[in-house]
C-alpha cells in the first residue's frame, strides 16, 4: 500500500493575493497553521486601526463591471451622494464599477468616502474617489469589515460577490448576530428574479414571512434614503457631531483620520 498523499503548501512564501487559497487548501503543519493565524490576525488589526474613525457608514455593494455613464452607475452615484448628505460615510469594496460610482457620489457631495479592497490574482486597483482605503488579503476579513462599521446596506446590480455580500448581511440580521439594519435593493429590474425567489422561499416555509421585511426594494433614491433614515438615525440615536468633539487619531497606532 502506497504512502498517503500530502498537499504541497506554500504558506510561508505565497504572495498576498493567494492568502485565501493557502488558508483553504486543507490541514497543514502546526507551525504553518500558526503562521496563517498570525496573518489573519494582522489583516484584522490593519483593518480595525485603519477604519476605526470612519464613523457610521452605509455600505454599498455592487458589480465592478458596471461602466460609467450607464443607468446603474448613475443610480449608484446619486445614491452615494444622498447617503453622504444624510451624514453617513459611504463604504464600498473600493474597486471600480458600482463601488466607484457610490464613492464618487459621496465625494461630489462633499461627504466621506472609504473603501475596503481585496488582493486578487488580477489587480483590482482602488478607485480615485476614496478618502481612505485599506487592502485586505483575506476575503472573509474584508466581508466582516464591510459589515462591522455599517448601519445600512445598499445592494446594487452585481454578480456572485454581490450576492454573497447580500446573503451574508441578511443572514447576520436574520440570526440576530447584528442589529436589524435596513437592506435596500436597487435596480429592481435586474433583481426581480431574486426578489421573487425570496418570496418563494417564504411560501415554502424556508424563511419566515417576517424575513421578507428585511429587504426594501426600490429604484427611488428619495425612497431609499427615507427608509434608511427612519430605520437608523432615530432608532440608533445617531446624530451629527462637531469637528471639535471628534476623537483624535494616533498615526503611530496605524490609525488614519478622515476629512471633516
Amino acid at each position: 500500500m502506497g504512502e498517503p498523499l500530502a498537499p504541497v503548501t506554500a504558506a510561508l512564501t505565497a504572495p498576498p493575493e493567494c492568502a485565501d487559497e493557502v488558508f483553504l487548501e486543507g490541514p497543514r503543519t502546526r507551525f504553518e497553521e500558526s503562521v496563517t493565524l498570525i496573518r489573519v490576525m494582522w489583516d484584522f488589526l490593519r483593518g480595525f486601526r485603519t477604519l476605526h474613525f470612519v464613523g457610521p457608514c452605509v455600505t454599498v455593494f455592487g458589480s465592478a463591471r458596471i461602466m460609467p455613464g450607464t443607468p446603474h452607475y448613475e443610480l449608484a452615484r446619486k445614491m452615494g451622494a444622498a447617503i453622504a448628505r444624510l451624514g453617513f460615510t459611504v463604504m464600498t469594496g473600493g474597486g471600480p464599477g458600482i463601488m466607484e460610482a457610490a464613492n464618487r457620489g459621496a465625494k461630489e457631495a462633499g461627504g466621506r468616502s472609504v473603501g475596503c479592497n481585496i488582493e486578487l490574482p488580477y489587480e483590482q486597483a482602488p478607485n480615485a474617489y476614496l478618502d481612505l482605503s485599506v487592502r485586505m488579503h483575506y476575503f472573509f476579513v474584508r466581508k466582516a469589515l464591510l459589515v462591522k462599521y455599517s448601519y445600512a446596506f445598499v445592494v446594487m446590480p452585481g454578480g456572485a460577490g454581490t450576492l454573497d455580500e447580500l446573503w451574508n448581511a441578511l443572514t447576520l440580521i436574520q440570526t440576530g448576530k447584528i442589529k436589524n439594519f435596513p437592506v435596500v435593493i436597487m435596480g429592481t429590474d435586474y433583481w426581480k428574479g431574486l426578489i421573487d425567489f425570496i418570496a418563494k422561499m417564504a411560501q415554502h416555509g424556508m424563511i419566515a414571512e417576517a424575513d421578507m421585511r428585511l429587504i426594501y426594494a426600490t429604484d427611488s433614491v428619495d425612497q431609499a434614503i427615507a427608509h434608511i433614515q427612519s430605520k437608523t438615525i432615530e432608532p440608533f440615536g445617531l446624530k451629527r457631531i462637531s469637528r471639535a468633539r471628534r476623537r483624535r487619531h494616533f498615526p503611530w497606532l496605524g490609525e488614519r483620520g478622515l476629512p471633516c
